[in-house]
């Protein structure tokens, strides 16, 4: 028998990310309260910010493989999406359980949920089916609007005003939030108490295609059926919802490489997630090894190339929140 492990790594790297996108919303707010007084910034603007315009850096990209050409509007965006496909492509879509904020936000609500109820409450397979598609019909539409737009509208888009105060939009979105979006944000919290990963299971269209991308992967969770006791008990902590007591290889597009089911399983080397059935399992310490020197190595290569910060001025700023905050009232 294996004791599960409890260093927790994948707990670590959530609260690391956690801390770092606090940091990074501390310093905008700051920014932008220095416009909101009418003074050109003295404080940097945070490029990590751009984590959080996953759209602009979706036609980032497209313009990039037309062109050749990173545009300076948001390269810290793009260089981020490039980071988190990458992860996808070779460790599935462990962003959504390592690294985003609102997957954890949403863990720790269903988990606030048990303690309470003393379970979760899991949807009929007749409605759990069709909302799961949401997610993918807002994926499409996004990616067909975006695969349309010709090279020219999309350097238009990239250049436009609009796109240049995105992250000014946001900011001014949740500073000013209206009672209507204020009570679908508070439904999505209540729903995630109450129904695990409600917003990660249903409808972020980022998890989605990060999903199907996370397909071709090499590695994935896999099960010895010579050894399993069929304890059942990786089925229940998967909080997807997969059946992996049931499956020697896990395919499923929801997968999010969590090792929930890994490090709950109680016979050594049942379930791991690796290469091929003969090889040698990642660990947690393993996996978050790798994915950090992914991540951080886009990073860190656009920051030493200077290709990480945009070209936007202070005084621009000025102009465009002047002009975006009076369109707000």
């Amino acid at each position: 028998m294996l004791k599960r492990d409890k260093s927790n790594v994948r707990v670590y790297v959530q609260l690391f990310f956690i801390f770092l996108s606090l940091w990074i919303g501390i310093d905008f707010v700051l920014f932008v309260n220095q416009l909101q007084n009418g003074v050109i910034p003295t404080i940097h603007r945070p490029a990590g910010v751009e984590g959080f315009l996953p759209i602009s850096a979706l036609i980032s990209l497209k313009f990039f493989l037309f062109t050749g050409v990173i545009n300076h509007i948001h390269p810290a965006g793009f260089f981020i999406l490039i980071a988190v496909l990458l992860i996808s492509i070779f460790l599935k879509k462990g962003f959504c359980s390592w690294i985003c904020p609102i997957g954890m936000l949403s863990e720790w609500l269903h988990k606030f949920g048990y303690k309470i109820f003393k379970r979760n409450f899991i949807l009929p397979k007749w409605v759990d089916i069709p909302l799961r598609s949401l997610k993918y019909l807002l994926m499409a539409f996004f990616l067909i609007s975006i695969s349309t737009m010709s090279v020219s509208e999309i350097h238009n888009f990239i250049h436009s005003n609009y796109n240049k105060s995105a992250d000014i939009k946001m900011f001014l979105f949740f500073a000013n939030i209206s009672e209507l979006s204020a009570m679908v944000i508070g439904m999505l919290l209540l729903l995630s108490i109450f129904f695990e990963n409600f917003w990660c299971r249903y409808l972020c269209p980022y998890g989605a295609m990060l999903g199907l991308m996370g397909s071709i992967s090499p590695f994935k969770i896999r099960r010895n059926p010579d050894t399993c006791i069929d304890c059942g008990k990786c089925n229940a902590a998967c909080p997807s919802l997969l059946p992996v007591d049931k499956l020697s290889t896990v395919y499923s597009p929801e997968c999010t490489s969590c090792y929930s089911c890994v490090e709950i399983c109680p016979v050594k080397d049942t379930l791991k997630f690796s290469l091929t059935s003969k090889s040698k399992g990642l660990t947690q310490r393993q996996y978050a090894l790798i994915m950090l020197l992914i991540y951080f190595g886009i990073v860190g290569t656009a920051m030493l190339a200077g290709l990480w910060q945009n070209s936007i001025s202070g005084h621009e700023y000025l102009r465009l929140f002047v002009g975006t905050n009076s369109t707000t009232h």
